[in-house]
C-alpha cells in the first residue's frame, strides 16, 4: 500500500492515493493495536469453516483441521516478523508501523532469537548451524506458547532470515548488534566450515540469501532514483568523515564524505545527475567537476524538507571521473 501510494502520487492519481493512504494507516494501526504484545508482533490464529474455503486452497501444512490448524507460530516471537519493513527500508518507503514497536520488536529478536552458541539449542530438523556457533533462530517460544504442532522449521537457522533482521537492526539504530549477526553468518560461511559462496537453506544456492546485499546501501545511505536523475546520501551527521560503496542500474563506485564536502566518483559505467538529496538542513553546497564549477542551487524539496541541491543540467558522469560537492 505505501508502495501503491508512493507510485499514485507519482502518477498525479489523487483518488488513489487517497485510498492507498487510508487503508495502509488503517492497517497499520490495527496491526499494532492488536498484534503486538508489548515486545514483538504475534501471528492471531483464527480458526475458518471447511466450507469456506475452496477445496483447491486446503492443500499442504495445516489444511487437515481449519478450525485448528497446525503448523503455526502463535505468539513465538519469528525471526522476520518484520520482513515487510526490511523490504520498505531498503525501497525508501518509511516507517510502516510504530518506529517504537519496530525498535522494541528487533531487542526482543536479539533477546529471544539470538543463540551465542548453538551447543545447547534442541534441534531435530534440518542442521544449517551447530556447536558452537551463533544465530538467530527462525522462531522462539521463550515467551509464547509452542504449540502442539508448530511450524516444522522453528528451531532451524537460515541465513536469510537472519540477514533481513540484521539490515533492520542497521536501519534503527542497532548498527552494532546488527553488524555482529551479519559477522556471525560469515563466520559460519568462512570457507573452512562451509562453503562461502551457497550458504544453504531449504536448498543449495537458496535465493533468499542474496538479502545480505540489501546492507551495503543501509549502511552508505544511498539512493537512486533514475526517473528524476537523482542521487541521495544519508550520510551519518555523528561521524567526521565517511566512505562507501554505491551502484544503480548503469554504474558503480564510490563516495567520500567529510564534513566540508562529497566526492561521488564513477568506477564502472556511467551514471547521470541532475539532483542530490541530503538530510534535512544540510546547509548550501555548490557543485564542480574535473575542477571547474558547475551552475546549482541548493533548496529544499517541498515533498519531504530534504537537503535538494539541483545541477543546471543533466551531468553524464563517466568512468574515472567525479563530482565534487562542497559545503559553503
Amino acid at each position: 500500500l505505501r508502495a501503491s501510494l508512493m507510485l499514485a502520487v507519482e502518477m498525479q492519481d489523487a483518488e488513489f492515493a487517497e485510498q492507498c493512504q487510508q487503508m495502509m494507516k488503517q492497517g497499520s494501526q490495527w496491526v499494532d493495536a492488536n498484534l503486538f504484545n508489548g515486545e514483538y508482533y504475534i501471528q492471531k490464529v483464527r480458526g475458518i469453516p471447511a466450507n469456506r474455503i475452496a477445496s483447491g486452497l486446503r492443500n499442504g501444512a495445516g489444511a487437515a483441521d481449519t478450525m485448528h490448524p497446525e503448523f503455526q507460530v502463535g505468539d513465538g516471537c519469528q525471526v522476520d516478523q518484520l520482513v515487510g519493513q526490511y523490504m520498505a527500508n531498503v525501497a525508501g518507503l518509511g516507517d510502516l508501523l510504530d518506529p517504537s514497536h519496530i525498535r522494541k520488536t528487533l531487542a526482543s529478536i536479539l533477546r529471544y532469537n539470538y543463540k551465542a552458541s548453538l551447543a545447547h539449542h534442541a534441534s531435530v530438523q534440518r542442521t544449517y548451524a551447530l556447536n558452537d556457533e551463533s544465530a538467530l533462530v527462525i522462531c522462539d517460544f521463550t515467551r509464547g506458547t509452542l504449540p502442539e504442532v508448530p511450524m516444522p522449521y522453528y528451531a532451524e537457522v537460515m541465513t536469510g532470515f537472519e540477514y533481513s533482521a540484521a539490515i533492520l537492526m542497521l536501519a534503527y539504530d542497532m548498527q552494532a548488534q546488527g553488524v555482529e549477526c551479519i559477522a556471525n553468518i560469515r563466520r559460519r560461511y568462512d570457507g573452512e566450515r562451509r562453503n562461502p559462496f551457497d550458504e544453504s537453506e531449504y536448498g543449495r544456492h537458496y535465493a533468499r540469501a542474496m538479502a545480505s546485499w540489501a546492507a551495503i546501501p543501509v549502511l552508505s545511505g544511498f539512493r537512486h532514483d533514475p526517473t528524476i536523475n537523482a542521487i541521495e546520501f544519508h550520510t551519518n551527521a555523528t561521524a567526521s568523515t565517511q566512505q562507501g560503496f554505491w551502484s544503480t542500474n548503469t554504474a558503480w563506485g564510490t563516495f567520500k564524505r567529510s564534513q566540508s564536502n562529497i566526492q561521488f566518483k564513477v568506477v564502472y559505467g556511467s551514471q547521470k545527475v541532475k539532483h542530490v538529496f541530503l538530510p534535512p538542513n544540510a546547509g548550501h553546497w555548490s557543485a564542480s567537476q574535473l575542477n571547474r564549477s558547475l551552475a546549482s542551487n541548493t533548496d529544499t524539496n517541498p515533498s519531504n524538507q530534504k537537503t535538494r541541491i539541483n545541477l543546471a543540467e543533466i551531468l553524464e558522469i563517466r568512468k574515472g571521473n567525479s563530482l565534487l560537492l562542497i559545503r559553503n
